[in-house]
């Protein structure tokens, strides 16, 4: 059985850089931070469906301490000047037995390296071995990149369109 909290692979983005895909871990906070300032308000809107700049001490505790058996957190990591930064991030948290919400968010200048499609497969590989069988998404209707990754993954896909939301359900198999 995989033990999520030490989960860890290294991939290549479709520039040829390479990705570390891993764990959250608690000492991750000030990257994360830093990782959302340098997204965009749109790209925040998407994640969080309104106007979203900080974070109440509750929400960042909710963001970082994760369990890793209802809620599984993974951070994707690109060398930066010498150093790993955290330039995406993608979670699920298992809402009823078999299902779980999932969401993601990519800094803007990472966008389209693919990156979001891989957290999506590992999140998918440690559901999967953790008994899932569906995860379930709430998607802003412009939000187009989202629901292409989506559609994109090779799971099964179901898409229900309501005011303002997309609910997108995805057979784990």
């Amino acid at each position: 059985m995989l033990d999520a909290a030490r989960y860890l692979v290294v991939e290549a983005m479709r520039d040829g850089r390479k990705l570390e895909i891993r764990a959250l871990r608690p000492q991750d906070l000030t990257d994360l931070r830093a990782a959302v300032d340098r997204t965009s308000a749109q790209s925040l809107y998407r994640r969080f469906f309104g106007a979203k700049r900080s974070f109440s001490d509750k929400e960042v505790a909710f963001f970082v301490n994760v369990d890793f058996a209802n809620h599984v957190a993974l951070v994707a990591l690109v060398e930066e000047r010498g150093h790993a930064a955290i330039v995406a991030g993608g979670r699920y948290i298992v809402q009823q037995p078999g299902t779980a919400e999932i969401a993601f968010i990519v800094v803007d200048d990472y966008q389209g390296q693919g990156i979001g499609s891989a957290l999506l497969r590992h999140l998918a590989i440690l559901a999967r071995n953790a008994g899932l069988k569906e995860f379930a998404a709430e998607v802003l209707p412009e939000n187009i990149p989202m629901l292409k990754t989506f559609e994109k993954s090779g799971l099964k896909m179901s898409m229900k369109r309501e005011a303002g939301t997309v609910h997108v359900a995805l057979e784990l198999g």
